[in-house]
């Protein structure tokens, strides 16, 4: 995970600069410091958490589409006794 760089001596001297006292300064840049610390996360960090859902969903998939085919076979043995029936 990338993180932001902070430089917490320019943003003190900066709020410094504009009048704010000294404990103001070192305040805020802290607070503003702690609220940059969180992760951030990148395109490759989404790809490889995302990499065993996909590998999940292609295996549901899989069993789908086995279960449809079931499903086609256990429809076909049921109607054609049916439609030889009717067609004979």
């Amino acid at each position: 995970m990338s993180s932001v760089t902070f430089d917490r001596l320019r943003f003190v001297k900066t709020l410094r600069s504009s009048g704010m006292s000294e404990e103001q300064a070192e305040a805020i840049a802290i607070a503003v410091k702690d609220s940059q610390e969180t992760q951030l996360v990148t395109k490759l960090d989404l790809k490889e958490g995302l990499t065993p859902v996909m590998k999940e969903i292609a295996q549901v998939d899989k069993r789908i589409y086995r279960l449809e085919i079931l499903i086609a076979i256990m429809i076909a043995v049921l109607l054609v006794p049916v439609l030889k029936d009717i067609f004979v």
